[in-house]
């Protein structure tokens, strides 16, 4: 499924937020948001799946106006950076809730088998029956994700996904996200980390005061577009296919 991004703009309260937004997704890419706090990447991920309506411009999924909320969530699925705490709430039935899209009364028996199916393949069976509050922070984003996957999108949009966890559930994470975009799944992600991003991304996408800086695959990544999105000093090593930014400090205009 193909995302196209049309001219978009933004504001909150008459403040610009996202300005002349235009940009192509395509299926099964691996798109990582990049940019300082406040560029506007968590509000283009929102813009992306209707939860913000721009004031200009327009996002189409395959060359067609986004459809309705319901049928949207079929296509689309999206895991906010927090999540309200819901007390009681075992993680079979929080993965339950990404049914919804599907569910006209109860939840039929297909939407309990898939809900199954895919604490399987995440390896959540063991914690099935557990309240999703008493889990680790990497075992949470992973119920969440899974809720995601129960839609059964095309489309999945993630906002900080590694946020507040340790290296190891990072990684954790981002393994998960590469596998599902390995089996065809879009993904689409906001990130502070750009090491993170550049390791598994296909293409990054760099935001600056609500503007794409920048746009591509690995050619992106250069100590010019980074020092100049960040506004510091920094040192790229490439070893084979791996590729590490160092920052070396303050740009002296900054300082």
């Amino acid at each position: 499924m193909k995302i196209t991004i049309q001219d978009i703009d933004f504001s909150y309260n008459g403040t610009p937020v996202l300005e002349n937004i235009n940009c192509t997704v395509e299926k099964g890419d691996f798109v990582v948001l990049v940019g300082p706090n406040g560029s506007g990447k968590s509000t283009l991920i929102k813009c992306m799946n209707g939860i913000l309506k721009p004031r200009t411009g327009a996002v189409l999924v395959d060359d067609k106006h986004l459809p309705s909320p319901d049928e949207l969530a079929k296509k689309m699925a999206y895991v906010p950076q927090s999540e309200n705490k819901r007390s009681g709430l075992s993680v079979f039935d929080t993965v339950l809730l990404g049914r919804k899209p599907y569910i006209s009364w109860k939840p039929s028996n297909q939407d309990l088998v898939i809900t199954a199916d895919i604490l399987k393949t995440l390896h959540l069976g063991p914690v099935a029956m557990k309240d999703v509050n008493k889990l680790s922070g990497g075992q949470q984003q992973t119920v969440f994700i899974a809720r995601a996957l129960a839609q059964e999108p095309s489309v999945l949009l993630l906002d900080e996904p590694t946020a507040n966890l340790d290296i190891k559930h990072q990684i954790e994470v981002m393994e998960l996200l590469k596998t599902l975009s390995q089996r065809g799944i879009t993904i689409i992600i906001a990130l502070h980390d750009i090491n993170m991003a550049v390791r598994y991304a296909h293409k990054i996408m760099m935001l600056k005061e609500g503007k794409i800086f920048a746009y591509g695959g690995r050619e992106t990544i250069t100590e010019e577009h980074i020092e100049n999105l960040y506004d510091i000093k920094v040192h790229i090593i490439r070893n084979h296919e791996n590729i590490f930014i160092i920052p070396n400090g303050i740009q002296p205009d900054e300082a």
